[in-house]
């Protein structure tokens, strides 16, 4: 290499010397830049460290004057090494003077220099700061003096993110690396949790960078790649590719990426260039997030995630390690994050150490989200880049009230919190202390509050909060924590100790309801291109109607001599409610003949979330016992917006004229025919959209237990009358307006009913 002495792994073996001795973290500096412009044929070699106020603070130098140590700050939007900073990306030039983002710094004596070469310094995709070497001569670098600094960054990388660097820094002035960070997401989960981090994917810690043989690593990056690309082969084969969310098109594109050859040729240079074989893959997925971090093309931002997957598979092949999920004990106070999770890998942890939910992806009317709202964790959406930017083990702090992150706060940030999170618990000791009033409004409306629940640990809620009832649980989320179908006596087990626990309050079953995004384990299922509107709920039951009848069997032995209330969902036509009610039929008559204990009383519904039904709604209403709106489905498909699809989920709003009028419809065809209509989806658990049901006549709402508290000390102060006289005008009279929202807002406010 021109340029340069002994080529890069001798300046690597000679770094790794330099880490390795007794000194100070300004000592380590000092030595690595006069042994690298030694390497460099470099009259100056100079140390950039990214501060937390955005600024390039000078660290340490060979060739500029020492007294421009610490003193020098470059903004990244300022000269050639802000440049570097903000683009990620090397620069060399023959003649720097003369590019036009070229800044004189006086106090550094540079203007003698003019040819340069800056390197970032990037960890995960993120710039730590930025490397320089520079002669005086008007010279052209070569490819390999590129890579070669680049390569000695990625150890200079892990001493910067180490801390040693942070010692340095003066009081106030921390570094990029650990610098707090206030992020803004979409709230999805009510309430505020402290705690720190813990990744449900847990990255590979590259401790290692340097390599010892070159050759040997060599051999260890092709046999980690032969056992990835079986790997991923036989996940393929197996069938049950959706479990822990390893859906088959994602595992195509990772089995494209770890047979590509550009990726792997890159991957071998940064071995041959001195790294062990996890610094290689550490340092080609880090240059590639930096780059494709700072697109804004949706597609590639995509491939990013992809190419974060196959990195961190290669990583835990060199380690002899399994992917997937965290399977450690949590511990106390962790805050989970992740790129995205299936609600069933969100149930296998420990709910008792869990304090919040921190998600790239998932909108606030994701599976995910209605999982955690039921598990009472407090979960924010829609992070950028947050599985990028934290560490296991960073203090963070959700607040999901708002849709704030808080990474590494500072110890104001932390106590301001720290009493909001009191303020909320007096807020709820409030709520508690409404426990006993019956939910009747000003003018005397009572209105029936119940609870969803999915599992046993749900049920001392009902006791709680005083709700009335269970008025939707979620019976596949047994499905989808077990390892194997739950047999019929094991979901008899469950569904009478549900009752039991209930004590003669009503509860609502729903029937499995699997498909979309929640797939289980141990069932192939098919692979289809919109699983939303595809082979999902009652759908399947009918169609495997031995797994419906299970089902059915289990829970009217579970109700003998009891009031057992089924509800079926996805219901598209009054056909297949029949269907699903001539099954029920069937199995009544094997109880019969059988001589088992009958239920005191069978009541049948349908939850209404496909809008073919508001055009059957006579006929359904006339079949079926009761109705419940499943209001996140039943808005998704009536404004055709995937509620999982971050772009088009809140285009909409629920209370829009339309929706409001759907609503509106469906109540008064019950009324109508005397059939008992409620609410079980988000709508119901959200004040506002609450007092909007009240309003269109509801009666009966179903939500997550936290909700009961707020919506009732809403209801308290309501005055149904004259609400629905203002929503009746206002759908009569604004139906072209986006939504009523700010109208029933001001209608709240106006009437002092807390929201």
């Amino acid at each position: 290499m021109r340029g340069a002495l002994g080529g890069p792994r001798v300046l690597l073996r000679r770094l790794r010397e330099v880490m390795a001795e007794p000194v100070s973290a300004q000592e380590k500096l000092d030595r690595i830049v006069v042994l690298i412009a030694g390497n460099m044929v470099a009259e100056v070699c100079s140390v950039y460290v990214l501060r937390a106020d955005n600024n390039l603070e000078l660290y340490a130098t060979e060739g500029l004057k020492p007294e421009a140590v610490h003193r020098t700050v470059i903004s990244t939007d300022e000269g050639l090494v802000g440049l570097i900073a903000s683009s990620a990306e090397p620069l060399a030039l023959s003649d720097a003077q003369s590019h036009p983002a070229f800044s004189y710094k006086p106090e550094t004596g540079e203007e003698i220099y003019h040819s340069f070469l800056g390197v970032p310094v990037l960890r995960a995709g993120n710039t730590l700061g930025v490397l320089v070497v520079q002669n005086r001569a008007y010279r052209v670098y070569t490819e390999e003096e590129i890579e070669a600094l680049q390569t000695t960054t990625m150890v200079m990388a892990e001493m910067v993110a180490s801390g040693d660097v942070q010692a340095l820094a003066p009081p106030g002035q921390d570094i990029a690396v650990r610098r707090p960070l206030a992020l803004k997401g979409v709230s999805l989960a009510d309430g505020i949790g402290l705690g720190y981090v813990v990744l449900h994917e847990p990255r590979i810690i590259v401790q290692r960078m340097i390599a010892e043989d070159v050759n040997q690593e060599l051999v260890r990056l092709d046999r980690a790649v032969q056992a990835l690309r079986a790997s991923i082969d036989r996940l393929l084969e197996r069938g049950d590719v959706a479990h822990h969310g390893e859906h088959r098109d994602v595992l195509e594109t990772v089995r494209m990426f770890a047979n590509d050859q550009g990726w792997l040729r890159r991957i071998r240079e940064a071995v041959i260039s001195g790294l062990t074989a996890e610094g290689a893959v550490e340092r080609v997925q880090s240059d590639t997030r930096a780059r494709m971090l700072r697109q804004t093309d949706p597609y590639l931002r995509d491939r990013l995630h992809d190419l974060d997957e196959i990195a961190n598979r290669l990583l835990h092949s060199l380690a002899g390690t399994s992917f997937g999920g965290h399977k450690g004990a949590l511990p106390d106070n962790a805050i989970l994050v992740a790129r995205s999770m299936g609600p069933a890998a969100l149930l296998d942890y420990d709910r008792s150490r869990l304090r919040g939910l921190v998600l790239e992806e998932g909108g606030p009317t994701s599976h995910i989200a209605i999982v955690a709202r039921a598990l009472g964790i407090p979960a924010v959406g829609e992070v950028a880049n947050i599985v990028g930017i934290v560490e296991t083990g960073d203090a963070i702090i959700v607040d999901g009230t708002s849709g704030d992150v808080q990474v590494r706060p500072q110890a104001n940030v932390e106590a301001a919190y720290a009493e909001k999170a009191r303020l909320r618990a007096r807020r709820q000791e409030q709520y508690r202390r409404l426990r006993d009033l019956p939910a009747v409004t000003r003018d005397g409306v009572a209105v029936s509050l119940s609870i969803n629940a999915g599992l046993i640990v749900d049920m001392p809620h009902l006791t709680e909060t005083a709700a009335e009832g269970v008025g939707l649980f979620r019976t596949e989320l047994q499905f989808m924590v077990a390892e194997r179908l739950p047999s019929t006596s094991e979901q008899q087990a469950l569904y009478e100790q549900v009752l039991a626990e209930a004590n003669g309050a009503p509860v609502t079953f729903r029937t499995l309801d699997i498909g979309g995004d929640k797939i289980l384990p141990y069932m192939e299922i098919t692979d289809e291109e919109n699983p939303a509107l595809g082979w999902r709920a009652i759908r399947i039951g009918l169609d495997r109607p031995a797994l419906l009848r299970s089902q059915v069997r289990a829970l009217l032995k579970a109700a003998a001599g009891r009031e057992l209330r089924i509800m079926f969902p996805m219901v598209a036509t009054v056909d297949e409610f029949l269907r699903a009610k001539a099954i029920v039929g069937k199995e009544k008559a094997y109880l019969k003949r059988h001589g088992y204990p009958k239920p005191s009383a069978v009541a049948l519904g349908v939850m209404i979330e496909v809008p073919s039904l508001l055009f059957q709604l006579e006929e359904i209403c006339r079949e079926a016992d009761f109705v419940s709106i499943g209001s996140n489905d039943l808005m998704q498909f009536l404004f055709a917006a995937d509620r999982e699809n971050r772009q088009v989920a809140g285009r909409f709003d629920p209370l829009s004229p339309a929706g409001l009028r759907a609503l509106r419809m469906i109540v008064t065809q019950a009324r109508q025919h005397e059939c008992s209509a409620t609410v079980c989806g988000e709508m119901g658990g959200r004040p506002l959209e609450a007092m909007a049901l009240i309003g269109l006549g509801y009666r009966g709402l179903s939500m997550p237990p936290a909700a009961v508290g707020p919506v009732k000390a809403m209801i308290l102060e309501l005055d149904v009358g004259a609400l629905t006289k203002t929503l009746d005008e206002a759908l009569r009279k604004e139906g072209s307006v986006t939504s009523l929202r700010a109208r029933l807002e001001t209608f709240a406010a106006d009437n002092a009913i807390p929201i």
